[in-house]
């Protein structure tokens, strides 16, 4: 027994702050003017109303206090979490007391803690466990370490609002956004052309008739457009091979130029996500990274990388080795790209940089549109 009531005792001691209501504003005069009244004509029964009233005063504030006391907060949080996406989570409240139950409880949060919308609880049983599906939200990407939530309550009467702060230590990655932006589907699309363009060959699915070159096979003439046309035509296939992209995203961005580089990081988040559901091959470097996909990582490693990666002035660029593999290139210095001996002017490249504008469909291979 002495063992729970030093429990209840130490959670009556947490730092608390209240607010006073009008209500409670309102009361508080009436015991002004019954305490005048009283001592200014002597009369014991307005003295009995006074006590009363401050009774009721102490009774409330001590009510209050019992039903924050003892409360235990838990955040469950989906295991992916993508910023700009609303997505459910849960919230689970323990109420330690194993007699009083807690009564009219509200939970908020920051924004910063993606709870989007405040909770309500009307009774916590003593030695019970509540939960309840929330709505998240984060709309930026980063590491959250510090998600503040706050209980309070009005209860029993409203005279005043009483508050207790919960902090719960928890670092949340918040991936950047892989939904569609403008732009950024047009992009994808005029992406696929160049990248089906690239790796044409010898394969299966029909890419396109074209004119006949020395020393290819006679078995691919396509003899209906060779009449047609009066000239050897052949049927073009796309190459079985697994299709390749290799992204790179230059860390190396002027501080004028962040704004773009938030919306690089997610673009890069978009199209990665996107390729990588269709079952490309992908390889993504920056100067800090080089991971191949899926042998040395997943997507979900890309997305944590670039849900913390920020700008790094002056760092050095890495040499281009993929000459034979499809690049999309983001960054904010074309020049100095050329000058680490990057080929830009390629058909196995697409450059964004800050004077690109999205939609891109039109621009070259490694071209930015402008």
């Amino acid at each position: 027994m002495s063992g729970a009531w030093s429990r209840l005792q130490s959670a009556l001691d947490l730092g608390t702050r209240q607010q006073v209501t009008r209500l409670g504003l309102l009361f508080t005069m009436t015991c002004v003017l019954v305490a005048l009244a009283a001592f200014a004509s002597a009369n014991n029964l307005l003295f009995l109303i006074l006590a009363v009233l401050l009774a009721t005063l102490l009774v409330s504030d001590f009510i209050s206090r019992l039903s924050l006391a003892g409360l235990e907060l838990d955040f469950q949080l989906p295991e992916h979490i993508c910023a700009g996406r609303k997505q459910m989570g849960r919230i689970v409240i323990r109420n330690t007391k194993g007699w009083m139950p807690s009564f009219s409880i509200h939970l908020t949060a920051t924004s910063e803690s993606g709870l989007s919308a405040p909770l309500y609880f009307p009774v916590i049983p003593g030695a019970a466990r509540v939960e309840a599906p929330v709505e998240l939200f984060f709309a930026r990407r980063g590491s959250y370490r510090q998600n503040s939530f706050r209980f309070s309550t009005r209860f029993p009467f409203g005279f005043a609002e009483r508050r207790v702060s919960v902090l719960l230590a928890r670092e949340v990655l918040v991936y950047p956004s892989i939904d569609p932006q403008p732009g950024f589907e047009d992009l994808l699309i005029s992406l696929q052309g160049e990248i089906a363009s690239f790796y044409r060959g010898q394969g299966h699915d029909f890419y396109r008739i074209r004119p006949y070159e020395l020393s290819e096979s006679a078995r691919h003439v396509d003899w209906k457009a060779t009449a047609h046309t009066g000239d050897l035509q052949v049927r073009e296939f796309a190459r079985d091979q697994e299709q390749a992209v290799a992204f790179f995203l230059d860390l190396n961005v002027p501080a004028d130029q962040a704004a773009w580089f938030e919306s690089m990081v997610d673009c890069c988040a978009f199209l990665a996500w996107n390729m990588t559901q269709r079952g490309s091959r992908v390889r993504f470097r920056t100067q800090e990274v080089d991971w191949q996909l899926p042998e040395e990582a997943n997507v979900y490693t890309i997305l944590k990388y670039l849900a913390i990666v920020s700008p790094r002035t002056g760092a050095a660029l890495p040499a281009s080795h993929e000459r034979n593999v499809f690049q999309i290139v983001f960054s904010a210095s074309p020049d100095r790209l050329m000058e680490a001996g990057w080929e830009l002017g390629g058909n196995n490249i697409r450059l964004l940089t800050p004077d690109a504008s999205l939609p891109l469909v039109g621009a070259g291979p490694g071209k930015s549109a402008s």
